[in-house]
């Protein structure tokens, strides 16, 4: 589920800038920054099931690199070509089964006040998502800012639920989607769309 998200005051789009790199303004840099800094805080709410964490892969649509380019689809976030009024960027690494308004409340909250590690060279920044929803719970729980954009009670129910749902999964189940899984899901779909007719 791929986040194409800009900025607009009075009609003029904030993330434009004709001289700036990649033709991103300073304001845009910065809003990524921020995000890159705050990636493993947000990953459980932009990666909410255990499966989200298969799909978390440089060579395929999701990512795991925490670092920007345009040209580069491993990066977490791509810069997109744009013009003054299509200038985004785009978050590459949020599940289809996350919740829509937690992840655009988690991008614009953490890109325009989260804080930023100044990272030097956002297209070579060596970090990496979680590679598993216990690893990405864990980042969440330890997270400060997690704790002052959601609330320590909202923060802790939320990671209970997340936690009861991943204990209800097989721990070991790799990083590749099987054939057979993709055999038996097909198969019961096509069973409960029969049923209907």
């Amino acid at each position: 589920m791929h986040t194409n998200v800009s900025i607009s005051e009075n009609g003029k789009n904030l993330f434009w800038d004709a001289k700036g790199e990649e033709k991103l303004s300073k304001m845009g840099w910065a809003f990524v920054d921020r995000i890159l800094t705050h990636g493993n805080d947000i990953c459980l709410l932009l990666n909410p099931s255990v499966n989200a964490y298969r799909r978390l892969d440089p060579h395929f649509e999701a990512p795991n690199q925490i670092k920007a380019s345009a040209v580069d689809r491993g990066s977490m976030i791509r810069i997109p070509i744009g013009n003054e009024k299509s200038m985004r960027v785009e978050v590459r690494s949020v599940a289809p089964d996350a919740n829509p308004y937690m992840v655009m409340y988690s991008i614009f909250k953490s890109g325009l006040d989260g804080e930023t590690a100044k990272i030097k060279n956002l297209r070579q920044a060596e970090r990496y998502l979680p590679d598993n929803i216990y690893k990405a719970l864990d980042d969440f729980k330890k997270s400060p800012w997690i704790t002052t954009i959601l609330g320590e009670d909202v923060k802790g129910r939320y990671a209970d639920l997340k936690e009861a749902s991943a204990d209800r999964c097989p721990r070991a189940l790799g990083t590749f989607v099987k054939a057979q899984e993709v055999q038996f899901h097909h198969e019961v779909y096509n069973q409960f769309l029969w049923n209907l007719f």
